[in-house]
């Protein structure tokens, strides 16, 4: 790990020119994006459908594509569950993320596309944490590992070769073999569906690692802080975690918990917002 540490924040580093050039500018980068999705999926039954090839610039999206709701690409996603290919993307869909909030349906589907992953959540993890070095040149946090306290990780089947599950599940199953390395606790602690059990084992299992950074909703961290508190006997979480140094939240407001979190750690260490939604990852400091 002390050996894997330098190198991966070498390379977290040397991302930040990238992301000051789409910073620098964003009109061009989204102009690039959009013609990249649109060349990629010209030959999809969507793309087919609303004239991808003819597509040049924005203004030519927005007369060939009409705005859209789940519902209006839901027959898609239907058949897609069924095993159909090359409709709404044109690399095989595997994985679907079961997400809420919609109008009409408890849940919504989103198609989880190998190029989804890549090049949305992945490298937007990576760019967190290239920024995060940028803005704390200073910080050890690769010596250590990430404590990720995710959502229901229950892995249900598709079809033959596609499965559904919360989108932590599904970042989980498929993250690089490198972010094992860099995680805490085990996969099949991770993955464990029933709250309380989890949290037990996570507690066990990570009360002697080196913990520098955390994520996961501000709930269910206080309640592992508790019980590592009660095995420990100790006052504060720094004194379990001296190196922690970084506390990931998101799914709510984190102000309610903000004076908690000082308490119960005992030590600063800096906050940082994200949303991983299924559909793309945002991130605020």
């Amino acid at each position: 790990m002390a050996l894997l540490s330098p190198a991966i924040s070498s390379l977290a580093r040397m991302r930040q020119w990238r992301i000051d050039a789409w910073r620098s500018h964003p009109v061009d980068s989204q102009r690039e994006v959009i013609q990249n999705l649109v060349t990629s999926a010209q030959y999809t039954e969507y793309g087919r459908k609303h004239d991808f090839h003819n597509i040049d610039n924005i203004r030519d999206f927005k007369k060939a594509v009409p705005i859209c709701e789940y519902d209006d690409l839901k027959p898609y996603i239907e058949r897609m569950m069924k095993g159909e290919q090359n409709l709404l993307w044109n690399s095989p869909i595997f994985w679907f993320a079961k997400s809420s909030g919609t109008t009409s349906d408890k849940s919504k589907f989103i198609p989880i596309s190998e190029e989804s992953l890549e090049d949305c959540h992945f490298k937007a993890a990576k760019d967190v944490l290239t920024m995060y070095y940028t803005y704390n040149p200073d910080s050890a946090m690769l010596t250590g590992k990430g404590l990720v306290l995710g959502g229901s990780h229950t892995i249900n089947p598709v079809n033959n070769e596609a499965q559904y599950g919360d989108l932590s599940a599904v970042l989980l199953q498929n993250s690089p073999f490198w972010g094992h390395w860099l995680r805490t606790p085990d996969l099949e602690i991770a993955l464990m569906d029933k709250w309380e059990d989890k949290l037990e084992k996570m507690a066990l299992q990570t009360v002697n690692e080196n913990v520098t950074s955390i994520s996961g909703v501000p709930t269910w961290t206080l309640i592992l802080f508790k019980r590592l508190l009660e095995m420990t006997g100790k006052k504060t979480i720094a004194e379990i975690w001296p190196d922690l140094e970084l506390y990931m939240h998101g799914g709510v407001s984190f102000t309610p918990y903000r004076e908690q979190f000082k308490s119960i750690i005992g030590k600063p260490i800096h906050y940082l917002e994200s949303y991983n939604a299924s559909e793309g990852f945002f991130c605020s400091s």
